[in-house]
């Protein structure tokens, strides 16, 4: 019975695929690095950004996965192919994409691998509490280990892959929430719109929006419609798989905020390197909780890692011809190229919160720019009879906005550091 379940859930989230891939693009460590760090910080004062963000990119899978099972066309080719300077538009969104990705990579990869030295620290306490070899080999191991499985070149295989990484994930944040679960009226309470007044409260909101309404999420999303053969009469799976993939976004991500909130915020305890995430539990629950906590970080991480170092390549063939490419020369150099530059972190030896904070404040950046262009393409003639609604088109507006004042947040919150 137990293993007829089983095949069930297997089942229904192969039904979701392209959405698996959309929570892999948006759910890593610099999400997790975001909301511990906000809850250890703020408490739910947050919450309310993190729901409104997951709300817009909920609208925009719908907006950029509509337009692809109806016309057959993607995001980076459309922009070149239909409009007015849409060379350059494509140009800056592949190059913009690319690089918040990548630097998103190399934060990831330093925080999996010192999350994973720090779980062996704890089982073997004799070990030094940091040890730079170590965890650069750690890190060259998991880097070659995802590599070696991208060169399979499938569709198919990539999504059973990520399936059972973002599967851990959920459930190991899940387990994590409910041992230190705060009183509901908090919970409740962070939905309320407010920005902490105190030195790093607009950066965090802006590291929020980045790594939720990520903008590869949505430029990607049309390619793996085509890697599921998705066409005009998936529309309804494609919009289920949209509404699905953002609920699990919001679930995930908000359970780390309330676990982090439950076992530091009313602690007095901030999160200000690796160590402080992965004993977040370990106070109220012990070693069997860091366990769960770390499980989660790593899987949180590999569920990244393997989507960011297929982004260089596929938007590139997406800019060519607007096809998904996943087994050509050109995609396994640009997927090693990635690898090596994901190494930068460990290499040096840097503090992967502070980077993970940054780059998610990177993405922010390119997000109206696509925002404005999804808004355009599912309002193009060609959509005939599922061109946007007046509500939906009401949304995306709302989220154009919300993208332009997280960016001028942004940059305003980097200024105040310099």
């Amino acid at each position: 019975m137990v293993s007829s379940l089983l095949k069930k859930i297997w089942l229904m989230l192969l039904a979701i695929g392209p959405g698996i891939f959309c929570i892999g693009y948006t759910i890593g460590t610099g999400s997790v690095t975001s909301m511990a760090k906000a809850g250890s910080d703020f408490g739910m004062q947050l919450l309310w950004v993190l729901a409104l963000s997951v709300l817009f990119a909920w609208l925009l899978m719908e907006a950029y996965g509509r337009y692809a099972v109806i016309t057959g066309g993607t995001a980076i080719h459309s922009y070149r192919r239909k409009f007015k300077y849409g060379k350059l538009l494509a140009s800056i969104v592949v190059v913009g994409v690319v690089i918040g990705q990548w630097n998103s990579l190399t934060g990831i990869l330093g925080l999996s691998a010192n999350a994973l030295y720090e779980l062996i620290h704890l089982f073997l306490p004799n070990t030094p509490a940091e040890n730079y070899w170590v965890v650069l080999g750690i890190a060259v191991f998991l880097i070659i280990v995802l590599y070696g499985l991208l060169l399979v070149g499938s569709y198919s295989f990539f999504e059973k892959i990520l399936i059972v990484f973002v599967t851990l994930m959920g459930i190991s944040f899940f387990i994590s929430m409910f041992i230190v679960f705060p009183d509901p009226e908090e919970i409740l309470a962070g939905l309320k719109p407010s920005i902490p007044r105190i030195p790093g409260g607009k950066l965090m909101v802006a590291a929020f929006v980045g790594t939720t309404m990520a903008a590869p999420t949505f430029v990607v999303r049309p390619l793996l419609m085509k890697g599921k053969g998705w066409g005009k009469e998936n529309t309804r799976e494609q919009s289920k798989d949209a509404l699905i993939s953002a609920i699990l976004m919001f679930i995930i991500s908000a359970s780390i905020m309330i676990t982090a909130t439950g076992a530091l915020f009313h602690e007095g305890r901030t999160i200000e390197k690796v160590l402080d995430m992965v004993y977040t539990l370990e106070p109220v629950a012990g070693r069997f909780a860091v366990v769960i906590f770390v499980l989660g970080t790593l899987s949180a991480g590999l569920s990244s890692i393997f989507p960011i170092l297929m982004v260089a390549p596929l938007l590139a063939a997406d800019y060519r011809d607007g096809t998904l490419d996943t087994s050509s020369r050109q995609f396994k150099v640009l997927t090693a190229i990635a690898a090596l530059f994901g190494l930068i972190v460990p290499v040096m030896g840097a503090n992967p919160i502070l980077a993970q904070i940054a780059t998610q404040v990177a993405n922010v950046f390119v997000l109206p720019v696509v925002v404005g262009a999804g808004i355009i393409l599912v309002n193009r003639k060609e959509m005939g009879e599922n061109k946007a609604g007046i509500m939906l088109n009401t949304g995306l507006v709302s989220a154009f906005i919300f993208s332009c004042f997280i960016a001028y947040n942004g940059v305003t919150a980097l200024l105040e550091l310099l």
